[in-house]
């Protein structure tokens, strides 16, 4: 697959088959993401690759404890609601993928549904949490570095015929991540990634979210019309 057709054509895969993924091939992804710029070459991401039992006692506690009203638990300072043009994109794709899906407004079980499958990190057979060095925690530069790691990551998957989507919710809950998958302490929970084979059943799958015209995203100074 090429470069330009894997960046136009990956898409957030929120449906997996329970196929397992070969570590080899996970191995082989993670030395493409590995290739990705930061600051200075200082690499400062950590990948926690879970399957398996574990990755299911991280998801039984994700949503135990949403379901009993724990409050979320991040490790890095969460965004406030969005607002403006940022909210009306947000808005969007969650349009997109309860039409997709057949969940109506007035749907309150099965919009509930949805939120726990994504603290369920969507059933994927398996997630990457993406950590990096606690002494680092209020460098900016080295989250830019995570987000670098991280879209390398879910474009090699999808270059090797996988799925994936970033998953914040997957770690709304860290404790109970960094618990079943022994992070260490000098490291700090950024996010995740669920990942494996797309289930090409699954109609949120084949939603392709907008995007903004080159114009109204770049700015061309110097340049000769």
């Amino acid at each position: 697959m090429q470069l330009d057709q894997a960046m136009q054509e990956r898409r957030s895969i929120r449906g997996f088959t329970d196929k397992p993924v070969p570590k080899a091939l996970l191995q082989e992804i993670i030395a493409l993401a590995n290739r990705a710029p930061s600051s200075m070459n200082t690499q400062p991401w950590h990948l926690h690759v879970l399957t398996g039992e574990t990755l299911d006692l991280v998801r039984e506690g994700n949503s135990t404890r949403m379901l009993s009203g724990v409050p979320p638990v991040r490790e890095i300072t969460d965004h406030a609601a969005y607002a403006g043009p940022h909210r009306d994109r947000q808005v969007g794709i969650a349009k997109q993928l309860f039409a997709a899906m057949g969940i109506a407004r007035e749907d309150k079980e099965m919009r509930q549904d949805w939120v726990m499958r994504g603290f369920r990190q969507f059933d994927a057979p398996v997630s990457v949490v993406v950590t990096f060095d606690r002494s680092l925690r209020e460098d900016t530069i080295a989250h830019f570095d995570l987000g670098a790691v991280t879209y390398g990551l879910v474009l090699a998957a999808w270059s090797k015929g996988l799925g994936a989507v970033i998953n914040g919710q997957g770690i709304m809950q860290s404790p109970v991540v960094r618990e079943h998958a022994n992070i260490p302490e000098d490291q700090v929970i950024m996010t995740c990634v669920a990942l494996g084979w797309p289930n090409e059943e699954f109609a949120a799958n084949d939603v392709v979210s907008t995007r903004r015209d080159v114009d109204d995203v770049a700015t061309f100074v110097g340049f000769e019309d």
